[in-house]
């Protein structure tokens, strides 16, 4: 199978952290690494920088579908952006992907956070 280039947005920023590098070198040579993808998107959340992080989540879940705790932080990003109907979407998606997984935890984590915003 032929590797995939890195996303654009991979590329070097002014605020790159010393882990934003490591991960983006690593996912170089492991360009659909879903662990890899998340560790940056959490990254980028760390570094409030939610358009990106929230990029990297979406990519997350493109490669790996029931990466649940993807859909969770995605939400969390989501709310903190004042954007409450798209996380509620996204942590319904994530208890549905949970649910397929057999991850009953997960699932239950993502259903709080929703809970908190449909009260």
């Amino acid at each position: 199978m032929e590797k995939e280039p890195p996303p654009q947005s991979l590329s070097n920023s002014a605020a790159e952290t010393p882990r934003m590098a490591q991960l983006r070198h690593l996912l170089e040579k492991s360009p659909r690494d879903p662990f890899l993808v998340y560790g940056l998107a959490m990254e980028f959340k760390k570094a409030a920088d939610p358009a990106r992080a929230i990029e990297h989540f979406d990519r997350t879940i493109e490669i790996d579908p029931a990466y649940a705790y993807a859909y969770y932080q995605k939400g969390q990003v989501q709310e903190s952006t004042g954007d409450i109907d798209a996380a509620k979407r996204t942590y319904r998606d994530g208890i549905e992907a949970a649910k397929k997984k057999g991850d009953a935890h997960a699932a239950g984590e993502i259903e709080a956070a929703l809970s908190t915003l449909e009260d």
